[in-house]
């Protein structure tokens, strides 16, 4: 349908006067039921910003999913997966686009339940403002003390505490002071500016947007008039200029730019910039974007910055202003909301993604997990879903960073399974630990290839893995006894014989036998420094722990060798009576019982011990270390 000329100029006149307004970002959050898509329904209902399509489908769908006996139910809105829907629950983030003749808005619908805290904490992080949820029948529930602690943590610093189905209790004026002082006393702690209750129904629409009559006791703003006048600042635009690397821009010999987005402060051309991780120096020759070139790029803005040299940055590093320039650390303490099924295994590998940088990471010690209920710190060897917790990381490499507090961008990360890219955790970074500045390694005159040649021979880490009962302690046996009499230099690392000495206070839980392989691969990794070559005996039931010991040695310095024997062979073997303990319940977390064992996908060696003797077994593996050279000339 052909448009009128006046029709087009109202419209992009409308455009163009929401173009000038200001944007606020929040997010409605609370335990499951409390009506956080009802009332973001009744938001765009009422402030009249439903397309007549979208209000037809509203009425049709009320009729087949409502939940409001014959009333429009504004809560289908938003829950728009079918799921959501068929269940009655939001499982995914909605976002929202509204404005008012004040201002823009983009809320975020998160999850109510606790398997979806995670959801919660995403929407979060885009927030400038948390309305938080809370049924005036059901009170202050855990989950709205977690989602209270995750906005605190993510660096929300207003809130609204919407008291909301006030009309289910006859719009008691006491029970709503009791859940607004309740909540006021354990906030206390938090770092909120500013708290504002306000008592609503968000199915009728009481003090939604318009004043209701049926709370004269009430004397504050409506959740909209609110919402149009709070004062969020993020002051963005006035911290240090930041600029994470997204990309190297090289279209041909004679462009070299700089693309990301700016993430803090400003800059123009002229200004001098440092890499923040090797302190290179540079002149901002352009400021380019698709429009042309600027001379000023603010927070939040696409551009690509060409320099006027050459310098070393590539993507993740971070452009940084050289009087304020971020830290730089492979040490941190930061906060971690857990949001993986599988647990927080310290001494495991992740990896650590933060702004555009990936770096491989660990959890080198979990100093605490957070209480919900007190927000007090407890004791804990493992994070589990939705649970909280201070820990300190390791990453394999340093990275430049600003505290969480002073900038959500270069200060927050997330942790990835390195095996499944899934994102485990979210972090946010309280402080550097400065290792990598305080310690240093030692130049050292003789190294491994020095010690290897004086022994003629290469070191190698012979890495046995399999069930207990497979026969790894007799083929790793044997093989360092052959190799001996070859006159090679050798080592023995066995599960059982470490666990009586170094690993002497870890146990059996998941936590512990991470630990106790992490341990073990440092110290093989010291006896290839040396020139040996290592016989590792271990169950080592995790193909991320293996992974890891491979990681920790040079490209060609690591075998893993899969004793393979199926379960109900190593139980009828069981030398050691370990099985019959398991399964009579007398011996916990035993691998292969009540503990799982994850194979190797693609061992460097499989030993199938049901179809050769173990003497077999092992010169089949003196004759691969043979062949690979590791036994030196003539050998």
């Amino acid at each position: 349908m052909a448009h009128s000329l006046a029709e087009t100029d109202a419209f992009a006149a409308f455009l163009a006067d929401n173009e000038g307004k200001d944007l606020l970002r929040f997010l409605t959050c609370g335990s499951v039921d409390d009506g956080k898509s009802t009332l973001i329904g009744r938001l765009l209902y009422d402030s009249k910003k439903l397309f007549e399509d979208q209000l037809a489908t509203l009425q049709s769908d009320s009729k087949k999913f409502g939940t409001t006996d014959g009333d429009i139910d504004f809560a289908l809105l938003v829950d728009g997966l079918v799921a959501e829907r068929e269940q009655g629950i939001t499982i995914d983030v909605a976002y929202r686009y509204f404005a008012t003749d004040r201002r823009r808005f983009i809320v975020a619908d998160t999850p109510g339940h606790e398997q979806y805290t995670r959801n919660m904490a995403t929407g979060a992080s885009h927030s400038d403002l948390a309305v938080l949820l809370v049924d005036a029948q059901q009170g202050i529930l855990t989950q709205t003390r977690r989602h209270a602690f995750i906005v605190s943590l993510l660096g929300i610093r207003n809130v609204v505490l919407a008291v909301n189905k006030i009309d289910l209790i006859g719009f008691d004026e006491e029970r709503f002071v009791d859940i607004r002082n309740a909540f006021a006393e354990f906030a206390a702690q938090f770092k909120f500016e500013s708290i504002v209750t306000i008592p609503l129904s968000a199915r009728f629409g009481d003090n939604v947007i318009d004043r209701s009559a049926n709370t004269p006791w009430y004397g504050g703003q409506t959740l909209l008039g609110h919402l149009e006048t709070v004062k969020v600042e993020d002051g963005s635009g006035l911290k240090p200029f930041r600029f994470p690397v997204q990309w190297v821009n090289r279209p041909n010999a004679a462009f070299r730019g700089y693309a990301g987005t700016v993430a803090s402060g400003n800059v123009h051309p002229g200004d001098t910039v440092v890499v923040a991780r090797t302190g290179q120096q540079a002149r901002v020759a352009r400021v380019v974007t698709l429009d042309g070139d600027r001379e000023r790029a603010d927070s939040g803005t696409s551009v690509t910055i060409t320099l006027d040299t050459e310098i070393d940055a590539s993507r993740g590093d971070i452009l940084a202003a050289p009087a304020h320039r971020p830290e730089v650390s492979d040490q941190l303490a930061a906060h971690l909301i857990w949001m993986s099924e599988e647990p927080l295994l310290p001494g495991r590998p992740y990896l650590l993604k933060s702004g555009t940088r990936t770096v491989g990471a660990a959890v080198s010690d979990l100093k605490h997990q957070v209480d919900i209920e007190s927000f007090k710190p407890l004791a804990a060897k493992t994070l589990g879903l939705n649970d909280i917790g201070l820990v300190n990381l390791s990453l394999s490499e340093p990275i430049a960073f600003d505290l969480y507090d002073e900038n959500k961008t270069t200060g927050s990360f997330i942790l990835i399974d390195r095996f499944t890219n899934a994102t485990v955790a979210a972090g946010m970074i309280l402080f550097g630990l400065r290792r990598a500045t305080n310690i240093h390694w030692q130049a050292i005159n003789i190294d491994r290839q020095a010690r290897a040649n004086l022994k003629g021979q290469k070191p190698v880490v012979l890495w046995f893995t399999g069930l207990s009962g497979a026969g790894k302690s007799t083929i790793a046996n044997l093989v360092e006894s052959k190799l001996h009499l070859m006159g090679r230099h050798t080592y023995m690392l066995d599960g059982d014989n470490v666990r009586h000495g170094l690993n002497r206070d870890l146990g059996f839980t998941d936590a512990d036998r991470v630990e106790n392989i992490r341990r073990v691969a440092e110290t093989a990794k010291l006896f290839i420094d040396a020139g040996l070559i290592v016989l590792v005996s271990f169950i080592s039931p995790f193909r991320s722990e293996r992974g890891m010991a491979r990681d920790m040695v040079g490209e060609g310095e690591f075998l893993e060798i899969f004793v393979d024997a199926p379960l109900e062979v190593v139980e009828e073997r069981d030398p050691k009576g370990l099985y019959k303990k398991a399964r009579a319940g007398e011996i916990k977390h035993f691998t292969g019982i009540d503990s799982p064992y994850e194979p190797p996908l693609k061992p460097d060696v499989r030993l199938d011990t049901t179809a050769a003797g173990a003497d077999e077994l092992a010169d089949r593996i003196v004759e691969q270390l043979r062949k690979g050279g590791y036994l030196g000339n003539g050998v």
